[in-house]
């Protein structure tokens, strides 16, 4: 089945959406929209509009759009922790960082053996505090979304940053990794891998590998899925396992056990999106220039 805004591949699918309601557009203006993140208690919406070295907020409460802040290191992607603070992924700065309480930023890591990262890209809170970003090369490659800088480390991995503040790095075996998430009950992280990019004959995928060692380690991944139309970027899980993906057409939805259940159309490439609302059951969608929403019939899950 197909139609304006959806592509049913399975009947599951037609369980998880709704199909008088279709995608909202909140904002445009953008060049590369990224990194959106909800923060329920002031009921908001940021994301990154990384070429124009911004952070932009909109107010679910009045439909209002504002820039968070600019010039803000080319921030990529965003989370938001178990207390309520945002994590961010900074291209300039090489580096993770944190928005305390007090406003003030907290660097969490800008190295890892006394080597700056590349591009810190997206990143995702465990639910024991720990921080697990991935670190392609795209904020040094050039000066359009960073600055152009040579890769000081030997290549382009993922790591993680515990409680304590030590790092290590938990994926050495990928081209780009980009977008991440853990499944609901934490034993898996998915981690897509954007390499085409760089390497033409590599082709876009989401990786998934088992989380080890008391939660603190990855043992050895897996292909999981193939991207059938551009490339995977972002991605969030929803409580019953879910994955709901970017990619070139709009949002692919796929099962646990990996099948593509259908898609969310849109026209322009999704870069990146997640669940927010008060009931976690809008997705929000960074589409190219723009910001799309819509709404499912799945929460987003939590750690």
């Amino acid at each position: 089945m197909s139609g304006k805004d959806y592509e049913i591949r399975d009947d599951r699918f037609a369980g998880l959406i709704h199909k008088n309601a279709g995608p909202d557009t909140l904002w445009t203006g953008g060049r590369w929209t990224e990194g959106p993140a909800y923060l329920a208690a002031g009921r908001y919406l940021v994301w990154s509009d990384i070429p124009n070295n911004r952070i932009m907020r909109w107010d679910e409460m009045n439909g209002a759009v504002a820039t968070f802040e600019q010039p803000c290191c080319n921030h990529n992607g965003h989370c938001v922790d178990g207390l309520g603070r945002l994590i961010a992924c900074e291209h300039q700065g090489r580096c993770v960082s944190r928005y305390e309480v007090d406003g003030s930023k907290t660097i969490l890591a800008d190295s890892f053996n006394g080597k700056r990262f590349n591009s810190p890209n997206d990143v995702v809170v465990k639910s024991d505090g720990s921080v697990w970003f991935t670190d392609p090369s795209y904020g040094i490659d050039s000066d359009y979304e960073g600055d152009a800088a040579p890769m000081e480390q030997d290549g382009r991995h993922a790591y993680r940053i515990d409680p304590g503040g030590n790092i290590s790095r938990v994926i050495d075996d990928m081209k780009q990794p980009n977008g991440l998430a853990f499944t609901p009950d934490e034993a898996f992280l998915y981690v897509s891998d954007t390499g085409r990019s760089h390497f033409p004959d590599h082709t876009p995928r989401i990786r998934r590998y088992p989380v080890e060692a008391g939660g603190t380690a990855l043992g050895a991944g897996e292909d999981f899925v193939f991207c059938e139309q551009g490339v995977f970027d972002g991605f969030r899980v929803d409580t019953n396992g879910n994955i709901w993906s970017s990619a070139g057409d709009g949002i692919h939805c796929f099962a646990p056990d990996g099948t593509l259940l259908g898609k969310i159309l849109l026209d322009e490439v999704v870069a990146n999106l997640c669940f927010g609302g008060p009931k976690r059951n809008r997705l929000f969608i960074c589409a190219t220039t723009s910001i799309r929403a819509i709404y499912v019939r799945a929460r987003g899950a939590v750690p």
